[in-house]
Formats: structure tokens, C-alpha cells, sequence
């Protein structure tokens, strides 16, 4: 037992302990997952996160593109995505399987208990306005197929349907991902098999498709990038939230796997799907030939696939609206109340149309995601491993943390700002295509810089010793 604080002290490091001991769905919101709770294998949490990559929106990335700036463009961006959306999520996987836990908290340390308040803000709005987004296109489809039922009743249901799905936590979306994913598989091929039967639009072969006046390459390919841009940093976090739940024997065929397999069938073969039915259909919008590919089938279809990405979107937005609350108000109750707090949020701004204005905010969230992987990448590769600044493992307990840690928090707001600016135009078109890059590679230089200057002060308030020794990273 430690000397160095009183009895009162040690009473109030209890009363905290006892206040955030997880709850009974074993979510462990606040904490790292114990090492005897990580139970699940990589194929396991492979197949959860395969709810974000069977979404429709990679079939809409992959058909506007390919109609805007060329299916060749389309293609090779979409091969960039993979690669470095790839490289991010095994490195962000492996760290929080190793460490077990999600990006919320292993930003703790980096960025302050409360500096990492802004990224699990910034996350929780990422989630939600993708479940509105997500949750658009199913009701588009299904009123397209019934108009007599009013879109709001549409927006409600479809809203709300998600909150009890959400209600056991990660247990429950694996087995609900598990049993949906071969429908989705049938739904899929017949979609194919249908489309292939039907006579194309184009005469050539889908990959030889280019709009008058564009050529392979240049301003049309840099388009194309940065519409990856916009979803890549969202790709390679969102696998955290389950892989802490990870067997540690499977922490590196896991790392890789999960890292990288998600990454290939969403850009590449949702992706790649989306850019053959655009061109074959000569449509981008996927609500729309899904369904006159496939009927009343192609609303099950859709149903199924939104419903599978949304609930994947109201869970990791649960979990960092929790962070988010009990690190700036010691406000927890729970992440069932997020849960259906997220859902609410989510059928308002359906109902407030703010779909219309997603375009600005996937701008500044594809930034600021791709800024925070890179310090998280940074963070653990160069200044814990290579530097050996600040502790070689995560703390998330309030009371070991400062409140700010000008490593991640400047290296956050800085880039993401300019990165923001340079989105919308500011700075030309060649940054505007490549802003969330830019931001990422200027985050990089800022977090070794920061690290070297404070000297790694900022990251814990004093020595760790509870922490297994499996759990460093470095």
C-alpha cells in the first residue's frame, strides 16, 4: 500500500473505483477490459465490425465517384484507402488489444482526461450524424417502395429500432451481426446476378468508364481521394471499441485481420461494387437501383444492411458520450442511457433535414478523425516506442491523469483547423484534395515535437505500478 497519501485519499479512491466499476452488460466504458474478460477471437470481432463495411454508403462512394471522375479514378483511390486505412487500423487495433481498451481512453493520457473530452465529442457526433445519414437512405428506399407511409413515421421507427438492439452491448451485436451477415451475403449475390443479367448502360467493360473530358489521374484521381478521405479515419477507429475484447493469443493474426479485412470489402468490395452498378445502371444513388434491381427484396435488402451499420454507429456513440460526460461533468449513468440518448439525437436531426448539410461536416470530421489516428499512430510508435518519452503503457483513471496534455490536444486542434481551411478551398485544390492527409502528417510532426519539448510531463501525474505488464506497449 502506497505512503504517500492519506486515509481520507485512499477513501475517495474507493468511492471513486466502486462509482465506476462496469456495469452489468461488461461494456467497460471507463476502464480497461481485465485480461481474463478478453474472450472473443479475431473472427469473432472481424464479423462485428463487418457492420460498418457491408454498409450501402461504400456502394454510393464507389458509384458517384466512378460517374463524376472515372472508374478507373475510383478504383486506384480506392486502393489508397485500403492501403492507409489498413496500416492505421492494425496498428490502432493492436494497441487496443493489447491494452484493452478503445480510443477514448487510450487518448487519456495523450491528450489529458479532459483534452480528450474534444475527440470523444468529436467520435460521439461522427456516429450519430452517420446514423442519420444511414438512416435516410433506408427510409428513401422503403418510401419509395410504400409513399403512403409518411416519411416521419419512416424516420421514427427506423430511428428507434436500433435503441433495444443496442440494449446487452457488444454480446449482442456479435450474435446480431453473425445471424444477419449471410442474408446480407444472399441479398448481395442476387443483387450481382441480377444486375449482370440486365443489359448495361455502358457498352465497354465498367473499369474503361470515364466521363468526357477527364483523364486517369490529376484533379479527377485527387477528387476522388479526398471523398476517401472523408470515411478513412472513421474505418480505422471504430474497431477499438471491440477489439479490446480481443484474446491476447490472437493479438497479432487479430491486429492484421481486423485491421485490414473490414478495409478491403468496404473500400474495395463495397466499393468496387458500387463503382460496377453506377456504371452498368448509370445511377449513384444505390436507394434507388437496389431497389429496381431487386424489388421488394431490395428494401429487405436495404433494411438490413442500415440497420446492421446503425447499430454499430448508436453503440460506439453510446460509449463516448459516456467518456465525454463523466470526464468533463462526472456525469455516468450508464451507456444504456446514451444509448437511447444517441438514438433521440439521431431521429432529430433526420427529422431537421440536417442530411443536407452533411457534406460540411463529413469535411471536418474526416479531418479531425484522420488528425487523431495519426497522434494515437504517432503517440505509440515513435514517442513511447523509439523516444522512450512518457510511460510505456495507457492510464485512463481520472486521478493518475492531468486535466490537459498539450501533446494531443494542440496537435488535434492545430492541424485539424488548418486542415478544415484547406478542405474548403482555402490553400488550393491540391490541399483541398488532400487536407485530411495534410492534417494527418502535420499532427505526426506536432505530437514528436510536443513530446520532446514537455518531456513527456503531461502524461500521468505519478507512477503506475497496478498495471500488467502484458498491457505496455512499450
Amino acid at each position: 500500500m502506497r505512503s504517500d497519501i492519506t486515509a481520507d485519499q485512499r477513501l475517495k479512491e474507493k468511492e471513486f473505483v466502486n462509482k465506476h466499476k462496469p456495469e452489468k452488460t461488461a461494456d467497460y466504458t471507463f476502464d480497461r477490459v481485465p485480461r481474463e474478460e478478453r474472450k472473443m477471437g479475431w473472427l469473432s470481432i472481424t464479423n462485428i465490425t463487418f457492420g460498418i463495411a457491408t454498409a450501402i454508403f461504400y456502394f454510393q462512394m464507389g458509384s458517384v465517384m466512378a460517374l463524376q471522375f472515372g472508374a478507373a479514378n475510383a478504383i486506384i483511390s480506392a486502393i489508397y484507402a485500403i492501403i492507409v486505412a489498413g496500416i492505421l487500423g492494425t496498428i490502432i487495433v493492436y494497441l487496443s488489444a493489447k491494452s484493452g481498451m478503445n480510443v477514448n481512453l487510450l487518448s487519456r493520457g495523450g491528450f489529458g482526461y479532459i483534452g480528450a473530452s474534444l475527440t470523444s465529442l468529436i467520435y460521439a457526433s461522427n456516429f450519430i450524424m452517420y446514423c442519420a445519414f444511414e438512416g435516410m437512405i433506408l427510409v428513401a428506399a422503403v418510401h419509395a417502395f410504400f409513399p403512403a407511409i409518411p416519411v416521419w413515421a419512416l424516420i421514427v421507427l427506423f430511428g428507434s429500432i436500433v435503441i433495444p438492439l443496442n440494449w446487452f452491448g457488444i454480446k449482442q451485436l456479435d450474435k446480431l451481426q453473425k445471424w444477419s451477415l449471410p442474408i446480407f451475403g444472399l441479398f448481395l449475390i442476387a443483387a450481382i446476378v441480377v444486375a449482370f443479367n440486365r443489359p448495361s448502360l455502358y457498352e465497354g467493360s465498367f473499369w474503361t468508364y470515364m466521363p468526357e473530358g477527364v483523364q486517369i489521374g490529376g484533379t479527377a484521381l485527387l477528387l476522388c481521394i479526398g471523398m476517401q478521405h472523408g470515411i478513412m479515419g472513421l474505418t480505422a477507429l471504430i474497431a477499438s471499441d471491440y477489439a479490446r475484447f480481443l484474446k491476447p493469443k490472437d493479438i497479432k493474426i487479430g491486429s492484421i485481420a481486423i485491421g485490414f479485412i473490414p478495409q478491403i470489402f468496404c473500400f474495395g468490395v463495397m466499393g468496387g461494387l458500387g463503382i460496377w452498378f453506377g456504371v452498368t445502371l448509370g445511377e449513384s444513388n444505390p436507394g434507388v437501383y437496389i431497389v429496381v434491381l431487386l424489388g421488394l427484396g431490395g428494401v429487405l435488402f436495404t433494411m438490413l444492411t442500415q440497420i446492421r451499420i446503425n447499430i454499430t454507429n448508436i453503440y460506439s456513440s453510446s460509449l463516448s458520450l459516456s467518456s465525454f460526460f463523466e470526464n468533463m461533468f462526472n456525469f455516468s449513468p450508464g451507456r444504456r442511457f446514451w444509448v437511447v440518448v444517441s438514438g433521440i439525437v439521431a431521429i432529430m436531426l433526420m427529422l431537421g433535414g440536417i442530411v443536407d448539410h452533411l457534406g460540411v461536416a463529413m469535411t471536418f470530421q474526416g479531418v479531425a478523425l484522420m488528425t487523431w489516428a495519426s497522434i494515437l499512430v504517432t503517440d505509440a510508435l515513435v514517442v513511447k516506442k523509439m523516444l522512450k518519452i512518457g510511460p510505456g503503457y495507457y492510464e485512463s483513471r481520472q486521478r493518475n491523469l492531468y486535466k490537459w496534455n498539450p501533446v494531443g490536444v494542440v496537435s488535434l486542434l492545430v492541424p485539424t483547423a488548418l486542415g478544415t481551411i484547406a478542405a474548403l478551398g482555402y490553400f488550393g485544390l491540391f490541399l483541398q484534395s488532400t487536407a485530411a492527409f495534410f492534417a494527418a502528417i502535420l499532427a505526426a510532426i506536432l505530437t514528436v515535437v510536443l513530446a520532446v519539448l514537455t518531456k513527456g510531463r503531461y502524461y500521468t501525474k505519478r507512477e503506475v505500478n497496478d498495471i500488467p505488464k502484458e498491457d505496455y506497449i512499450a
